[in-house]
């Protein structure tokens, strides 16, 4: 089982190979990079190579459970201790809801020398973070508390609700059941504390790390996402990016790259492309 050590953290990857340019895809929450299956082949199809891991506290990653922090300097550090392992230059970085935040923290931290382009698709940047500093995010910090508590309490029935609305639009599901399954199979495989502490670092302020990125941008995101909602996210990170596309799947919630699996696939494809 492939992996690489960040300080004592094992993070599982899977490689394609070959001689293309690489993409590194970056999940989401409470999943793991066989998230990416719809995905995976188009993209290695297409010529590139294709790198998926998964974060520490999920999947296959080794989990450190309360020795480790799940904050997103942390999270991020696994991500540049992969692209540093396999010494991944002029890749395009593709993070999903969560992962967005490890994309804009990685180019902010570590910056763009590895960099050829990035994607945030359905991502949580700029801020999710409601306040008297925010007052038009979507998240208070009595709602994380909340949203914590509540998956300590009852994990399976949590994540149950979680994915349901993950894949709904308009309160209707769009995905088969059987793909939801699948999703709730990967969300079973996550540490208990990593998940709960990932919670609180949806509320991460990435406003500067978006000022640094100037490679090409896609922001692609669906207009009828319950998660992450597009006003607060998407538009605003497009707004943020100097340059940057945006693609508005109609229609699309928050699991977009499973529910709208061609037309999320064409997206990317036709960034990659450029």
């Amino acid at each position: 089982m492939p992996t690489v050590t960040n300080g004592n953290v094992d993070i599982h990857y899977e490689d394609t190979g070959g001689e293309g340019r690489p993409v590194v895809l970056i999940h989401g929450w409470p999943l793991s990079g066989a998230s990416w299956s719809d995905l995976t082949p188009a993209v290695r199809d297409a010529g590139y190579r294709v790198v998926a891991y998964d974060r520490r506290g999920f999947g296959r990653s080794a989990k450190p459970g309360e020795s480790s922090s799940y904050d997103y300097d942390t999270l991020t550090s696994d991500l540049d201790a992969l692209m540093t392992a396999l010494d991944l230059r002029d890749a395009s970085l593709v993070g999903f809801s969560m992962g967005g935040g490890e994309v804009a923290r990685y180019v902010g931290t570590h910056g763009q020398d590895r960099v050829h382009s990035v994607v945030f698709a359905g991502a949580i940047p700029p801020c999710l973070l409601k306040d008297d500093e925010h007052p038009d995010g979507a998240l208070d910090l009595d709602t994380v508390a909340q949203m914590q508590q509540g998956l300590r309490a009852d994990r399976e029935g949590f994540l149950d609700g979680f994915l349901t609305n993950f894949f709904s639009a308009d309160g209707e599901l769009k995905v088969t059941e059987e793909q939801r399954q699948q999703a709730l199979a990967l969300a079973a495989e996550a540490d208990l504390h990593a998940a709960a502490e990932c919670i609180r670092s949806w509320v991460t302020d990435f406003t500067g790390d978006l000022a640094a990125i100037t490679v090409p941008t896609l922001v692609v995101h669906g207009d009828s996402d319950a998660i992450v909602p597009i006003e607060v996210s998407g538009r605003r990170t497009h707004e943020a990016v100097a340059g940057s596309d945006l693609v508005v799947i109609e229609g699309g919630p928050h699991g977009l790259n499973t529910s709208h699996a061609a037309e999320f696939n064409a997206a990317v494809l036709e960034f990659l492309a450029r």
